[in-house]
C-alpha cells in the first residue's frame, strides 16, 4: 500500500509538472511572430522623387538567437511607394533593449522594382536601417525608423534613397 501511495504522489507531481511545462510552451507559441506595419516617406531627401510608402515586415521569434552582437533574428518584408516602386527584402536585425526602449539596426538585401518611381540603378539593392521603438502596450510597440537603400555600385549609377517611417509592431 505504501508503494502505491508513493507512486500516486509521483504521478501527481509529474502531472502538475507537465501541465506547467505545457502551459509555458503554449505561452511561447502565442507570440511566435512579430509583424511590423510601417508608413512614411520614401527618398525624402530628393524633392523630385520623394513618395509616400507603406510596408510590412515579419520576424519569426523562434529564430531569434543570442550572439556576441546581441539578440539577432532574420526578417523579411515588402514595401510599396505611391509611385508603384516596390522593394522585397530579407536579411538580419539585431535588438538592444534599454528598459522600454528598443534599438534595432538591420541589414536587408532585396529586389527593387522602379515602377513609376526613382531609378536606383539596379534590381539588387541593400537596405541599412535603424529603428527606435517603445514597448507601450502588451505585445505591441510604437516606433520610428530611418533607412538608406543603395546598390553598392552594382549598377551604372547609384543614387540611393533615404526614407523615414513610423512603425507599429505587434507580436501574435
Amino acid at each position: 500500500m505504501k508503494h502505491i501511495n508513493n507512486l500516486l504522489v509521483i504521478l501527481l507531481f509529474l502531472t502538475c509538472f507537465n501541465s506547467n511545462a505545457l502551459a509555458e510552451e503554449k505561452k511561447a507559441i502565442v507570440n511566435d511572430h512579430e509583424w511590423n506595419f510601417y508608413s512614411g516617406m520614401f527618398d525624402f531627401s530628393d524633392d523630385g522623387k520623394k513618395a509616400s510608402l507603406f510596408g510590412i515586415q515579419h520576424q519569426n521569434e523562434n529564430l531569434t538567437r543570442q550572439s556576441f552582437l546581441g539578440t539577432i533574428s532574420p526578417v523579411t518584408g515588402f514595401m510599396i511607394t505611391a509611385d508603384s516602386a516596390t522593394y522585397a527584402y530579407t536579411g538580419v536585425q539585431a535588438q538592444y533593449k534599454i528598459g522600454k526602449l528598443n534599438i534595432i539596426p538591420s541589414f536587408t538585401p532585396g529586389l527593387y522594382g522602379e515602377g513609376k518611381g526613382k531609378d536606383l540603378g539596379h534590381i539588387v539593392e541593400f537596405k541599412s536601417e535603424v529603428q527606435l521603438s517603445l514597448d507601450i502596450f502588451s505585445n505591441s510597440e510604437l516606433g520610428f525608423s530611418y533607412n538608406h537603400i543603395s546598390n553598392a555600385s552594382l549598377g551604372s549609377k547609384n543614387p540611393g534613397a533615404n526614407s523615414y517611417m513610423f512603425n507599429f509592431l505587434k507580436r501574435f
